[in-house]
């Protein structure tokens, strides 16, 4: 039976990723920091945290695998280095934290095309948030990489991405299966699945397999 925390509860992937847990007869309690409440539920460990001032020894570590779904766009975030706190510091910091503390098992949602040495400063961030985890060392590590997400409850206004990933569905089977738009809630479901299975290694997961 597994502790899980959920990182990124209050997205569209994380919070999908809530229900599945929740829904999950192995995992007995889900942990999710957020920085706003979310509405109580049975087996949810809601956290209100800071996450720009964490305390690597906070007792909220101590789970035994993470989900990782958090992220936010350069617009939202406003620079450069906004966006990479959130989607490179935030994930490798909790992941140092977790894996100090106990936990055997770290799954995240990067993006299609992740590579720490891509020209595109998305992907590039995306890669080297990748290439740190597992330098980690957790006993299973699961990357996931979808393309374009379509459906949820969307947290953010719509960015460029999003309307390409919903336009396309119209002309979905011209496009390879790589990059075709991928529904949240099977990200989400891979993603928890990914994270309380722990396959010995480092998994990853391209689009086309969610």
């Amino acid at each position: 039976m597994t502790i899980l925390m959920i990182l990124g509860a209050t997205g569209a992937v994380g919070a999908r990723a809530i229900e599945a847990a929740l829904e999950d007869p192995r995992v007995t309690r889900v942990v999710a920091p957020t920085r706003r409440p979310l509405e109580p539920r049975d087996k949810l460990d809601n956290r209100v945290l800071d996450f720009s001032a964490l305390d690597p020894i906070d007792d909220v570590w101590q789970v035994d695998a993470v989900a990782c779904a958090i992220g936010t766009t350069r617009s939202i975030a406003g620079s450069a280095a906004g966006f990479r706190e959130i989607d490179h510091d935030v994930p490798v910091a909790i992941a140092g934290y977790t894996h100090a503390a106990g936990a055997t098992s770290y799954a995240v949602v990067t993006s299609v095309g992740a590579d720490p040495n891509s020209r595109n400063f998305y992907l590039r961030v995306k890669g080297e948030t990748e290439r740190e985890l597992r330098a980690i060392g957790f006993d299973s590590l699961t990357v996931i990489r979808p393309s374009g997400l379509v459906g949820g409850v969307r947290t953010r206004p719509a960015n460029l991405g999003d309307h390409l990933a919903e336009a396309s569905r119209a002309v979905r089977g011209l496009i390879p299966r790589r990059y075709r738009p991928v529904h949240v809630d099977r990200v989400a479901r891979a993603l928890v699945d990914s994270a309380v299975t722990a396959a010995p290694g480092v998994t990853v997961r391209e689009s086309e397999s969610l």
